[in-house]
């Protein structure tokens, strides 16, 4: 059985459409999963371009090298481990920064997070929203 088994739909003008399709068509991902990873308050990411994924191999690659080159060193006690250490770590920093621009979907500001509260509405009393009554 579908985790996913409510059907929501609604009805937008041939604009709204046409940006949606857009939006949707330049993140790579499916109508759906744009919809869901926006309902979670993350907006997505337009695809990176073939380049990104070529790149990153290449960089998995050399940090994969350098992962042989430090064992092999740490066993011959050749070179000083605390420095080779942190540079691995600012490398994986650097991959994990360049996944996270270019990739990760980006947090909504000032949005309310799953299972926060929403906002009052502009119905209440101005008391109720903490603001000064005009």
């Amino acid at each position: 059985m579908l985790k996913r088994n409510i059907k929501i739909s609604f009805r937008v003008n041939h604009g709204e459409c046409d940006r949606f399709k857009r939006r949707v068509k330049k993140s790579g991902l499916s109508q759906e999963a744009y919809l869901r990873q926006l309902i979670e308050n993350l907006v997505p990411r337009e695809s990176p371009p073939a380049d990104y994924f070529d790149f990153m191999r290449e960089l998995r690659a050399v940090g994969n090298n350098l992962n042989q080159i430090a064992q092999k060193a740490h066993a011959m006690q050749t070179v000083d481990a605390a420095r080779y250490d942190e540079a691995v770590g600012e490398y994986r920093g650097l991959v994990r920064q360049i996944t996270a621009a270019l990739i990760l979907p980006e947090k909504i500001e000032g949005a309310p997070l799953r299972g926060d509260k929403e906002r009052p509405r502009s119905d209440e009393p101005f008391a109720a929203r903490g603001e000064r009554e005009p």
